[in-house]
């Protein structure tokens, strides 16, 4: 199945998604047949923050119009944070919309995890993902700490780039939820967030909802 990606929210995120479907396509031998059309971030982050979620839904929907042009039959945003506006998406999208919150859902209902921690945007701390999971109890960082996840994020999803210091707000958080809050695991509820985690020795077991949302998209794809 030709499949259309909404990039660019941000680079690294995209890069991501590509490489994934990339390697499966190749390990399986299936040829991917992939369009990508590019979306603003900073737009984008600004929609977030203004917890506009009809306004980019809209930006979105141009986009899918665009990739169905070109030949697409279902689409994906490559962003966690892009979630925020799914449900507005999939009411108006022209194409079917490869939701990552539901597959995420499912995947941690398979692992059996009771509570689950979550790292990413401030809104999807603050939602748990957008309130799409009901197979754990979802704790998020409070406060200061949940403003310098935050900060901290987007960031680095900005810029496709991450710090020390910026890696050491990560695991220092995920671990307090995991000491302090009881979390069995730390989900990356961020799509760039495997820019901090790849190579390292992470401190907690991680659920990567990027990772598990590119498996679904290749299974589609795949057919």
């Amino acid at each position: 199945m030709h499949i259309g990606l909404i990039g660019g929210i941000g680079p690294a995120a995209t890069d991501f998604y590509y490489r994934g479907l990339i390697e499966r396509h190749a390990a399986s031998g299936i040829p991917l047949e992939l369009t990508i059309a590019h979306a603003d971030v900073r737009e984008m982050s600004r929609n977030l923050t203004n917890r506009d979620p009809g306004r980019q839904a809209e930006i979105f929907a141009r986009l899918v119009q665009r990739m169905k042009a070109a030949g697409a039959q279902a689409a994906a945003v490559t962003s966690m944070g892009g979630h925020f506006c799914v449900n507005e998406l999939i009411s108006i999208s022209p194409l079917p919309i490869l939701n990552a919150i539901p597959e995420v859902d499912a995947a941690i209902t398979r692992s059996k995890l009771k509570k689950v921690g979550i790292i990413g945007t401030r809104t999807v701390m603050e939602s748990g993902l957008y309130r799409g999971i009901s197979s754990a109890e979802v704790v998020a960082p409070e406060g200061a700490e949940r403003d310098e996840v935050h900060t901290a994020y987007v960031s680095m999803a900005e810029v496709g780039r991450v710090t020390d210091q910026q890696r050491q707000t990560f695991f220092r958080v995920g671990c307090r939820l995991c000491q302090e809050r009881g979390a069995e695991a730390i989900m990356l509820g961020g799509t760039d967030m495997f820019l901090a985690f790849v190579g390292q020795q992470s401190p907690f077991p991680l659920i990567d909802c990027a990772d598990i949302h590119v498996d679904a998209i290749y299974r589609t794809s795949a057919g």
